[in-house]
């Protein structure tokens, strides 16, 4: 295993990649800091170059690579925020870069890429099948190999985030971390608590990918199951070797949270911050407001690690993140076929002030009687408590709807 970073890395890496890499806002977030119940900031990551922090790893990688490797070029395999942090950095530097992709990549995440700079490559159908067609594109043009996390001079990159946020915020307690492989929030815990102890960082996965959880657990490397998740690109069955040493030596605890949580806090942050994160980025934030950390008094920082979400993953979050808030309700009601039933109906929703997006009217289907007539109804509504009373009083004039 190769040493692990120190703080002296991380302090060089901060004095290296100055003028490349932009020092990104600290901001207070006051609705959010009465929500999780302490005095919150966001560090936001997700107004990084190239939308997420894999920049500062990949250029402190990338900058310190010797000339015989820098005239072979640099390979790595993403779907997503690693791809075009590599390709940025090695545009800057003057490096070829090839990426190794999924063919079910979003054709948004590819056109970045490319537009960064960075020869893409379709392979496979899954990140698995990416990296290891990436490893033979390697050792066929013996191209360096950028790994996403489990490389010290990529962790040291990460790392100057903490030292940003001891600048930026000296009266700092604790520090709220995404993780995935562990390359942000190790970095981010060495560089911080190796200058103020006192401080606490606490990284946090999504409940569907815990690799780093499950690994701290059992005190050695042991992959998990990845279940379907919003916040992909925190998705990895386990830690790097690495990254786990430094988690164990350096962190105060991880936790996770759930598919609705991460949902709901991306529709807040569009709403209530004007600020676009994708799922990753803001596991930090939902683990503050849903207080799933241990209290401790003092400023907290979660770090909003990222904002690069697809438009129709953006759309379908809000929609749900709506629906789960009370705020977008579809019903499904069998009304009598006859002059007359629908406009009652409606009647009702208009009773309740409750605001009709869209009607689908059907006659003919499955499980539809004779005499009958099957009504969807997308309606906007304000909140559970309004939700409550619409379906109340639907059922007090003999409907039943069935909340879909």
């Amino acid at each position: 295993m190769e040493p692990l970073p120190q703080l002296a890395d991380v302090e060089q890496a901060r004095a290296a990649i100055r003028g490349v890499v932009r020092e990104t806002p600290l901001v207070p977030a006051h609705t959010f800091s009465q929500l999780a119940g302490v005095p919150l900031f966001l560090k936001l990551e997700n107004l990084q170059k190239t939308g997420s922090f894999k920049l500062r790893g990949a250029y402190n990688k990338l900058r310190l690579l010797p000339e015989h490797e820098r005239a072979r070029g640099v390979i790595a395999a993403s779907a997503g925020n690693h791809a075009q942090g590599v390709a940025y950095a090695a545009s800057q530097l003057g490096l070829h870069s090839t990426i190794v992709m999924p063919e079910n990549a979003s054709l948004a995440k590819i056109a970045a890429t490319q537009g960064y700079g960075a020869e893409v490559v379709l392979h496979g159908t899954s990140f698995d099948a990416a990296s290891s067609y990436a490893w033979t594109l390697q050792q066929s043009r013996g191209s360096t190999r950028v790994h996403a996390f489990d490389d010290p001079l990529v962790i040291a990159g990460q790392g100057t985030i903490g030292l940003e946020i001891l600048d930026q915020l000296p009266s700092v307690r604790t520090i709220v971390v995404p993780a995935g492989g562990g390359g942000l929030v190790c970095g981010i815990a060495l560089a911080v608590k190796s200058k103020r102890p006192d401080v606490r960082v606490f990284a946090v996965q999504a409940a569907a990918a815990p690799g780093l959880v499950r690994s701290l657990a059992t005190g050695e490397l042991t992959p998990v199951p990845l279940q379907p998740t919003l916040a992909d690109g925190i998705a990895v069955s386990q830690p790097g070797r690495l990254t786990l040493a430094l988690a164990q030596q350096w962190l105060d605890g991880v936790v996770t949270v759930e598919e609705e949580e991460l949902a709901r806090t991306l529709v807040w942050l569009l709403e209530r911050s004007k600020l676009v994160a994708e799922g990753a980025g803001a596991a930090a934030l939902a683990a503050c407001i849903y207080h799933k950390l241990p209290p401790s008094s003092g400023d907290w920082v979660a770090v909003i690690s990222g904002g690069n979400i697809d438009v129709t993953v953006l759309s379908r979050v809000i929609e749900h993140g709506l629906a789960e808030s009370g705020r977008y309700l579809r019903l499904e009601l069998r009304l009598a076929d006859k002059p007359g039933a629908l406009r009652d109906l409606l009647q009702v929703v208009a009773e309740q002030a409750a605001n009709v997006l869209s009607i689908q009217h059907h006659r003919v289907g499955t499980g539809i009687a004779l005499g009958q007539t099957e009504v969807e109804l997308d309606l906007e509504t304000r909140d559970e408590q309004h939700v409550a009373r619409l379906l109340a009083a639907l059922q007090a004039r003999g409907l039943h709807p069935v909340r879909r």
